[in-house]
């Protein structure tokens, strides 16, 4: 069976003093289930692995991009990606929140999210955070999104 690279993204580990993980343990437990050329990006549970599996959900994200327009700032342009695809009733409740200047986009199951002035104070990215489509989700900035594309497009091991 053909053996394809693959993200994934660990949700709420290394915050702080809190579920703290090991980059090399995680790559040698990973390793241990039978994924292969397994490599970690950052200490926030970022891991692209070859398994064999298919698709190209990633590519797919990044070639998107509903927000390149606004978002110039690649450290405050985060996606969520959600565990399912949210109900029309809490993506139009998120769609109600007053935000200016922030914007967002939803598709299918990622949540595309500009924030001009940082997330410490966004209502937008509180309510992302605080569940409030219904469903879990993890979020990486863009930077983090296209270098995990770069790792998994790479041939080179690391």
């Amino acid at each position: 069976m053909a053996t394809t690279r693959q993200i994934a993204l660990l949700r709420g580990i290394n915050l702080g003093s809190r579920r703290r993980v090991a980059m090399p343990k995680l790559r040698e437990l990973l390793e241990g289930l039978g994924y292969e050329d397994v490599r970690t990006h950052l200490q926030s549970g970022n891991v692209v692995l070859s398994a064999a599996a298919t698709g190209a959900e990633l590519a797919k994200v990044v070639a998107r991009n509903p927000l390149a327009d606004f978002a110039e700032d690649p450290a405050r342009y985060l996606v969520s990606f959600l565990s399912a695809k949210p109900d029309r009733a809490a993506v139009r409740d998120l769609k109600a929140l007053d935000v200016p200047p922030e914007q967002f986009v939803v598709h299918g199951r990622e949540v595309y999210a500009w924030h001009p002035n940082g997330v410490q104070r966004s209502k937008l990215f509180k309510a992302l955070a605080d569940g409030a489509l219904g469903v879990t989700a993890t979020a990486r900035n863009w930077n983090t999104v296209t270098r995990l594309l770069e790792l998994a497009t790479s041939t080179t091991s690391g």
